[in-house]
């Protein structure tokens, strides 16, 4: 099993826990997959702190950009690889396992690997990081003629 080195301590990465596309690929419905993924952070905690400009190094590299590319395509522009959430604006390509400096440091093949990557929106990826559902889009009804529910 991979090991990551942190402050002096030797952390064994489970990696038969980690989450990949392939088990969210199961989950047909863009709330199951948004529990799947979701993480319950804590707001404004700093996730890579004085060392930012490491992973601003990786989000510039050619092989970052190759991966992104290759993982829009594949969910077709769909928030969470949904399709009906289609994203018209800004994106983020997430990590359903999150990266530490030391995967950026050590080359870990699996942070530009599409199986550990999904397309989302910027709401729904804080929401899955933060754990806050009010930032999780909403489904829209379509309303038609003569339809007498209200909702």
């Amino acid at each position: 099993m991979p090991c990551v080195h942190m402050r002096g301590v030797t952390w064994v990465r489970m990696m038969s826990k980690s989450r990949s596309y392939s088990e969210l690929n199961k989950l047909l419905f863009f709330e199951e997959r948004f529990e799947y993924l979701r993480l319950e952070g804590a707001v404004g905690r700093s996730t890579f702190g004085y060392d930012r400009y490491i992973n601003q190094a990786f989000y510039t590299s050619m092989e970052w950009r190759r991966a992104r590319r290759d993982v829009i395509l594949r969910d077709n522009g769909c928030d969470l690889g949904v399709v009906g959430y289609e994203i018209f604006g800004e994106l983020v390509i997430h990590h359903v396992n999150p990266m530490v400096v030391e995967d950026i440091i050590h080359g870990e093949e699996w942070i530009i690997d599409p199986e550990f990557l999904i397309t989302t929106t910027p709401k729904t990826h804080n929401a899955i990081h933060f754990g806050v559902n009010s930032l999780v889009p909403q489904v829209v009804t379509t309303r038609t003629p003569k339809d007498t529910k209200l909702w």
